[in-house]
C-alpha cells in the first residue's frame, strides 16, 4: 500500500472545515499554491551535485543548486552562441583562454547569503578535488583555475584555446556554499550532515528527507529568477516499477519521469486524466565486452582480447528485433555510443550490420566449432561461453539479456545472465570484475561526452572495459580541438568509423524516455539533456487544484 504521510497534515484551516463538516475552498486565485508529487524507482544517495551518480540525485540537486548558466534550446555547446544566464547574470570572454562570469547581484542561499564568486572558486575546487570523486572531473581538466577577482566576478583560466570552453564552464558544476562548506575536509563531504539537509542557491529549498519514502522540497517565493510555478514538490520513492505506475494512475502521483515497458506507456495512455510525453533521451544501451582478464587485469581477456571475436559476436546480434521486442515505436538504432541529441550524430557512420551467417562464417574462421553436438561452440577446450552482468533495478536491461542470450545461442554461443542488485552490479562493473556487462550510458550535450567514456583517459572512469585506441584518442583530440565546426565533424566521424571497427562494445539501442504527466500540470516541457531542469516552471492549472495542493511544505 502506497505511503499517504506526506497529505496527512492538512493546514489548521483545512482541518477546522473538514471536521465542521464543511469542504474545504480548492480555489487557487490570488495566492500561491500547487504541489507536485513525483515518483521514481530509486532514492538518492546524496543530495550534493558533485556526488550525484543517478537520475534522481541529479533531478533534486538542480532544483536546489543552480550553474552559472546554461545551453539554451538549440542545444548548441560549439562557441558561444544560445547560451542562457542563470547565477551569472552575463560574461566576457577577455582573451583566447579567460573567461570572466558576472555573478547576479539578486542572487541568494537559501539562508540568505549572497551568492558570490567565491562560491565559485569554491566549487571548482571541490568538483576536481580525487577525493569528492566527481565522476566527471576529466571534464574540467582543460580549466587551470578559477579565482573571485571581486565578490561578484569569478575568473576562469584555461590550459588552452577549444571551442567548449564556455560550455565546460558552465554545464558541469552547480555552485555550492562556500560559507557552510568551505572548512569541511572534501573526503568528509559524502558523510557530511549537508548531504541530507543541504542549503541551495536554485529555484527550490530543501523541507526534509524521509529516508525510503520521499524527498519535499519547497518553492523559494523571492528566487531572484521569479517564483517558481509549483509551491511544493514532493518526490516519492518506489522500487516496484508496477508500483510508480499504478500511483500515476490512481492520482496518487503526477509525475513519473520514466515509464517502464511499452506494456506500462499503454495503460498509462487508456487513462483520460493522463498524458505520455516521448522525449529523446540522451542515453544508450550496450553489451560491453572487458578487454581485461577480471581475474588479472594486467592480462588481456581470454576471449574478448580478439578483435574480429568482438565483431563477430557484435554481427551476430539482430538489433531491429531487439528494439521492436523490447521498446516498439520507443526505440532508436544507434551509429555508435552516442545518440540523435548530439550535433555530430550522422547516419552514415560506417559501422557493423546484423548478419547471422557472417557472424558464423567468422567464427568458424577463428578456429569455433561445435565439436561435442551440445550447440555451443568450442576451440582449443574452451566453449564459447561468457558472463553477462545486469542490475536488478532496470527491467529493460534483464529483458535485453534474454533477447540476447536467445540470439546468441543460435550463433552457438552461451550467455550466462547473472542478476545482481544495483550496488553490487555498479561495484563489480567499476572494478572491471566482469566478462560483460550490459549498461546505459547517459551523454551531455557535449560530443567530448563520448571520449570521456571510451578513449584511454577514460579508463578508470567510465572506460570500465578498457578500450584504449591511439587512433581513436588522436581523431577525438582533433576533434575537439579544431575551430572549425565541420572539421570537427569530421573528425567525429572517423573517431566513430574506428570505435565501431574495433567493437569493444555492441551498441544495442537508444530508449526514448516516456514520461507520465496528470493532465493538472501545465506549462510542461522536458529538455533532452536534463528533464528535470525546466521542472521550476512547471505549474497545476488553476481548475484542476486539489487538496494536496493546497498544504504548506513544511
Amino acid at each position: 500500500m502506497t505511503s499517504t504521510r506526506w497529505f496527512a497534515a492538512p493546514t489548521l484551516i483545512m482541518a477546522s472545515a473538514i471536521l465542521n463538516g464543511c469542504a474545504p475552498d480548492l480555489s487557487c486565485e490570488g495566492d500561491w499554491c500547487g504541489t507536485m508529487v513525483a515518483v521514481s524507482g530509486a532514492e538518492p544517495e546524496a543530495l550534493l551535485p558533485p556526488l550525484a551518480k543517478y537520475d534522481v540525485d541529479l533531478a533534486l540537486g538542480d532544483l536546489l543548486f543552480w550553474k552559472l548558466a546554461d545551453i539554451g534550446p538549440e542545444s548548441n555547446t560549439f562557441g558561444d552562441q544560445g547560451f542562457v544566464p542563470k547565477l551569472a547574470e552575463s560574461w566576457t570572454i577577455e582573451g583566447p583562454t579567460t573567461i570572466a562570469f558576472r555573478i547576479n547581484a539578486q542572487a541568494r542561499w537559501h539562508d540568505g547569503v549572497p551568492v558570490s564568486a567565491h562560491d565559485v572558486a569554491f566549487t571548482y575546487q571541490v568538483y576536481v578535488d580525487p577525493a569528492v570523486g566527481y565522476n566527471s572531473r576529466s571534464r574540467l581538466a582543460p580549466i587551470a583555475s578559477v579565482t573571485a577577482r571581486d565578490s561578484v566576478t569569478a575568473v576562469f583560466e584555461f590550459e588552452r584555446q577549444y571551442p567548449e570552453q564556455l560550455f565546460d564552464a558552465v554545464y558541469h558544476m552547480r555552485i555550492l556554499p562556500h560559507h557552510i562548506l568551505g572548512d569541511v575536509e572534501r573526503a568528509d563531504l559524502v558523510s557530511h550532515p549537508f548531504v541530507r539537509n543541504p542549503i541551495g542557491n536554485g529555484p527550490f529549498r530543501f523541507v526534509r528527507w524521509d529516508a525510503g519514502e520521499a524527498v519535499e522540497l519547497a518553492g523559494d517565493s523571492s528566487f531572484f529568477a521569479g517564483r517558481p510555478g509549483l509551491r511544493r514538490i514532493v518526490w516519492r520513492f518506489a522500487s516496484d516499477p508496477i508500483a510508480m505506475v499504478s500511483q500515476l494512475i490512481a492520482g496518487e502521483a503526477d509525475y513519473l519521469s520514466y515509464i517502464p515497458g511499452t506494456e506500462n506507456i499503454a495503460r498509462v495512455s487508456e487513462q483520460s486524466h493522463l498524458q505520455v510525453a516521448p522525449v529523446e533521451l540522451a542515453a544508450y544501451n550496450f553489451l560491453g565486452f572487458n578487454l581485461r582478464d577480471p581475474e588479472d587485469p594486467s592480462r588481456p581477456h581470454p576471449l574478448f582480447a580478439e578483435r574480429q571475436l568482438r565483431r563477430a559476436i557484435a554481427m551476430g546480434i539482430d538489433r531491429q528485433a531487439l528494439i521492436q521486442a523490447l521498446l516498439g515505436e520507443y526505440g532508436r538504432d544507434l551509429v555508435g555510443p552516442l545518440t540523435q541529441s548530439l550535433w555530430i550524430w550522422t547516419d552514415d557512420v560506417p559501422r557493423i550490420s546484423f548478419d547471422s551467417a557472417g557472424a558464423r562464417r567468422t567464427l568458424a574462421d577463428l578456429g569455433w566449432s561445435d565439436r561435442n553436438g551440445d550447440a555451443i561452440l568450442e576451440r582449443e577446450g574452451q566453449s564459447l561461453s561468457f558472463e553477462v552482468i545486469v542490475p536488478t533495478s532496470s527491467a529493460l536491461r534483464t529483458r535485453t539479456a534474454v533477447i540476447l542470450q536467445d540470439q546468441l545461442r543460435q550463433l552457438g554461443i552461451e550467455l550466462d545472465i547473472n542478476e545482481l542488485e544495483t550496488t553490487t552490479w555498479a561495484t563489480r562493473a567499476a572494478a572491471g570484475r566482469f566478462d560483460s556487462y550490459l549498461q546505459s550510458h547517459v551523454h551531455d550535450a557535449s560530443p567530448a561526452s563520448v571520449a570521456e567514456s571510451w578513449s584511454t583517459a577514460g579508463i578508470g572512469g567510465f572506460n570500465y572495459v578498457a578500450y584504449s585506441s591511439s587512433e581513436f584518442d588522436r581523431l577525438v583530440a582533433e576533434a575537439t580541438s579544431t575551430s572549425e565546426r565541420e572539421t570537427a565533424r569530421a573528425r567525429w566521424k572517423e573517431a566513430l568509423t574506428v570505435i565501431n571497427g574495433d567493437s569493444p562494445a555492441a551498441w544495442l539501442y537508444q530508449p526514448m524516455l516516456v514520461a507520465g504527466l496528470h493532465d493538472r500540470l501545465e506549462n510542461v516541457s522536458i529538455p533532452w539533456d536534463e528533464y528535470w531542469k525546466s521542472m521550476w516552471t512547471w505549474r497545476v492549472a488553476p481548475d484542476k487544484v486539489i487538496a494536496r495542493d493546497l498544504i504548506a511544505p513544511n
